[in-house]
């Protein structure tokens, strides 16, 4: 049986944005910001890319749905991580951003290790927050590439993302439970 790469193509998109994650800080905490937001861009692009492939050519995969949640939760949280320690992303917001992944993350772990597995499903609101999340990433990168201030475009980004993580972590928690209940 012959490897077919183009059936392949979303996930080797999905693991280039896991491979671009590191480049990404790399270039933030050397303050370089067209670099880094150059990087990022084009990390963010391969999200809806990969997404885009799957559902037009109906590439869907086992390990594309485990996969691409991954590679967002990594360029997503390294991105807020490293703003934040460089006093460009308010802090709290980072904390929550992680802290949602973490329980996302943590409940699925639990109930795999109870055995009764969740199926990894993005949730409307999931994407939601993704794109909010990844928005604010990139006009604030821009904004520090290019010179840029963008104090309303940021505060309205920063409120969103704020509401979209409390909006969706509820919601996984929600359907989590629902789950889980005897």
């Amino acid at each position: 049986m012959a490897f077919n790469w183009f059936a392949s193509l979303p996930n080797f998109i999905t693991i280039a944005r896991l491979v671009l994650t590191p480049a990404a800080i790399s270039f933030i905490v050397d303050e370089n910001w067209r670099m880094a937001f150059a990087i990022f861009a084009t990390a963010a692009a391969s999200d809806a890319l990969d997404g885009w492939l799957a559902r037009t050519f109906r590439l869907q995969s086992e390990l594309g749905a485990i996969l691409d949640p991954i590679a967002d939760k990594a360029l997503i949280v390294s991105i807020y991580v490293s703003l934040a320690i460089l006093g460009v992303l308010p802090s709290w917001l980072t904390i929550m951003v992680v802290s949602r992944d973490v329980m996302i993350i943590g409940a699925v772990v639990i109930s795999w290790l109870m055995s009764r597995p969740v199926k990894v499903q993005p949730h409307l609101a999931s994407k939601a927050t993704t794109a909010a999340q990844l928005a604010l990433a990139g006009v604030v990168l821009a904004g520090k590439a290019f010179g840029a201030q963008f104090f309303l475009l940021d505060a309205g980004l920063v409120g969103l993302v704020a509401a979209l993580t409390v909006a969706s972590t509820a919601v996984y928690l929600w359907l989590w439970f629902q789950h889980m209940r005897p």
